[in-house]
């Protein structure tokens, strides 16, 4: 047995990611018995919370749209600097990076030539778009460990191990569900849910018309609703604060710290920002409608980027059922009435919520059991064996 200490270097850039990592840590513990394990890198709460020293937090990290991503720019060359630095003087076992793409990608590159193996959880969407980037990635990372199950096939003329472990998001709604329901600050008939994203910028950009939907809801029921929007860390619960003190939310609206899945299993209808939200709304079966909005520049460039591709569908509930199932609220289609309306729909036994909630259980199907942490993390450990 090896004494030495295994050393990991973890980079997740945003909540989600750092949700899966610190699952992940857990896991690894169990692959690795009797043996201490270090990890280093760029995180969160939860990859903090399992024993992470972390050198930049999410909240630091996190940006929405193309042009506030290039305004931080010499921000993210500093932090991929002192990433590979640490890299280089610690001398870790593995990188492992989760999801955030363009950050990742050009991390690992630099961590790989110092000979240090490479694994990446969460493949790009490269069925989505930009299939060519199989060769980069193929290049830049010795195992992929891939959340559905035709992913594996994209990568096999590219000599990458590419693993089909499963969506860990399953695990941990089913973790959700067998926990003790909280007592959670709801009033009146109505329960509705609102999750207007992870980072500052989302937050900015989606909150205010998130709240002018909520009074439209509340003025059509009397009232007689409550809304509760939970934060996924304490920056961003400030940053929600800070809006609310203009005084633009209903009148029962509740702020939480964490619980967005409890939240969302108690909830009659939500409306959340895009993002994996809006996959645990489905595993939830909490019925929402998505909703986004990026600056008119950063949408110009993203027409120009994405010209002739297949984008379909914004939210992961709909790319995974192939179809519209849950609406989305796009640009200038994300309006408040439009998003009141939806709500409201959702709120009664209509056709509508009855469609969604079938289209619901038709993904979970495809997403299959739980367990893809662990699968993750036995793959890693028989690659680093």
């Amino acid at each position: 047995m090896d004494d030495r200490p295994l050393r990991v270097l973890m980079a997740a850039g945003e909540v989600s990611g750092d949700m899966y990592g610190g699952a992940l840590i857990g896991e690894l513990r169990k692959q690795f018995p009797g043996r201490a394990i270090e990890v280093r890198g760029l995180g969160g709460d939860a990859m903090r919370a399992a024993g992470a020293e972390l050198l930049y937090h999410t909240d630091a990290l996190g940006s929405m749209g193309i042009f506030e991503v290039l305004g931080k720019i010499r921000f993210y060359k500093r932090v991929l600097d002192e990433m590979v630095a640490l890299a280089r003087s610690w001398q870790p076992d593995v990188l492992i990076t989760l999801d955030y793409y363009s950050f990742n990608i050009a991390l690992a590159e630099r961590v790989k030539a110092l000979g240090v193996r490479t694994v990446h959880y969460i493949s790009p969407k490269v069925w989505v778009w930009r299939r060519g980037r199989i060769k980069r990635i193929a290049k830049a990372f010795d195992l992929l460990l891939c959340i559905f199950p035709f992913e594996p096939k994209l990568y096999a003329q590219s000599g990458l191990k590419a693993v089909y472990v499963g969506h860990p998001l399953v695990e941990q709604a089913a973790a959700t569900r067998a926990e003790p329901a909280p007592e959670l600050p709801w009033y009146g008939a109505h329960k509705i849910a609102l999750l207007p994203g992870s980072r500052a910028g989302e937050i900015r950009a989606i909150l205010p018309t998130f709240l002018k939907a909520a009074r439209r809801v509340e003025a059509i029921k009397h009232g007689d609703c409550s809304f509760i929007l939970p934060t996924p860390t304490p920056k961003m619960r400030a940053e929600v604060e800070r809006i609310l003190r203009r005084g633009q939310g209903p009148r029962h609206l509740t702020v939480v710290e964490g619980q967005a899945r409890h939240v969302l299993a108690q909830a009659d209808a939500a409306l959340i920002a895009s993002g994996t939200a809006t996959l645990e709304a489905c595993l939830m079966n909490c019925p929402a409608v998505l909703a986004y909005r990026v600056s008119l520049a950063t949408e110009l460039v993203a027409r120009v980027v994405t010209a002739g591709m297949t984008l379909r569908f914004a939210g992961l509930v709909n790319i995974i059922a192939e179809r519209l199932v849950m609406p989305e609220l796009l640009q200038r289609q994300f309006t408040t009435y439009e998003a009141a309306s939806w709500l409201l729909t959702f709120l009664r036994p209509t056709v509508e919520r009855k469609r969604l909630l079938a289209a619901y259980q038709e993904v979970r199907e495809k997403l299959g059991e739980g367990g893809a942490t662990a699968r993750a993390a036995k793959a890693i450990a028989q690659t680093l064996n």
